[in-house]
């Protein structure tokens, strides 16, 4: 059964657009102010965010089919500027942009539910293959945060469907970012001890917000969710330009 989250301070425009600060601060790092860590530090906050608004909103569209399809022409449309944010070429094509990585994760939820309606046990074991299928799918698809980006929004929407899904979230996300994803590492000291923890590992902060969510959407209209989609092509473009001129 899906739990409902009502409890909490947070509506769905709100977390969206500290995702979107949050993301702006890692592409600010990876372009214009590379020698700044702590932005791409706070950045890996962002991705656990937009996972989650996924997941959120392929359960609460009122048109699955419009999501998905508006999800795939919106990563073509951010695939050149995102190439020219990482790798100051057009074309790249050994690594796709995030919003491919959510294409992936909603075809497999897309999937999910149509199993859903032949009974509980092959729901069940549907939901336990669509993590390694889709792990497999990110990984070879090379999208952005590769399969560990698929299995994280997988994760959001199989969570809110159990009990104590927050568990699972926990669990899950620090699998992923601190053993799969890993990365750069942070030095912590403890008295004669030193430690290194994975940056990436800071992506559980997410949760805060996350279980800081009312349920509520939040303002919105076609110009809101237009422009939120837009923002991602948009940014990383006129990072690109800022990078190449100054």
């Amino acid at each position: 059964m899906e739990h409902t989250k009502t409890k909490g301070c947070l509506d769905s425009l709100t977390i969206k657009l500290l995702a979107m600060a949050l993301m702006l601060c890692d592409h600010l790092w990876a372009t214009v102010l590379p020698g700044v860590m702590w932005l791409t530090a706070v950045g890996r906050i962002a991705f656990p965010i937009f996972a989650f608004q996924v997941a959120e909103g392929f359960q609460r569209t009122h048109d699955r089919k419009k999501y998905l399809l508006r999800m795939l022409v919106f990563a073509l449309i951010s695939e050149i500027p995102f190439n020219y944010l990482y790798y100051s070429s057009p074309v790249f094509p050994f690594h796709q942009n995030v919003m491919f990585t959510f294409f992936i994760a909603l075809l497999l939820m897309l999937g999910l539910e149509k199993v859903r309606s032949k009974g509980t046990g092959l729901y069940i074991l549907a939901a336990v293959l669509s993590l390694p299928v889709g792990y497999f799918l990110g990984t070879l698809g090379m999208v952005d945060y590769y399969g560990s980006g698929v299995v994280t929004v997988l994760i959001f929407y199989l969570c809110r469907q159990i009990p104590h899904g927050w568990i699972g979230e926990v669990a899950g996300l620090a699998f992923l970012n601190c053993k799969l994803l890993g990365g750069m590492t942070i030095p912590l000291t403890l008295g004669s001890w030193t430690l290194e923890f994975p940056e990436q590992g800071l992506a559980l902060l997410a949760l805060i917000p996350i279980w800081l969510y009312n349920g509520r959407q939040g303002a919105h209209n076609k110009a809101i969710q237009y422009a939120c989609y837009a923002f991602y092509p948009a940014h990383m473009l006129i990072l690109a330009l800022l990078r190449m001129y100054l």
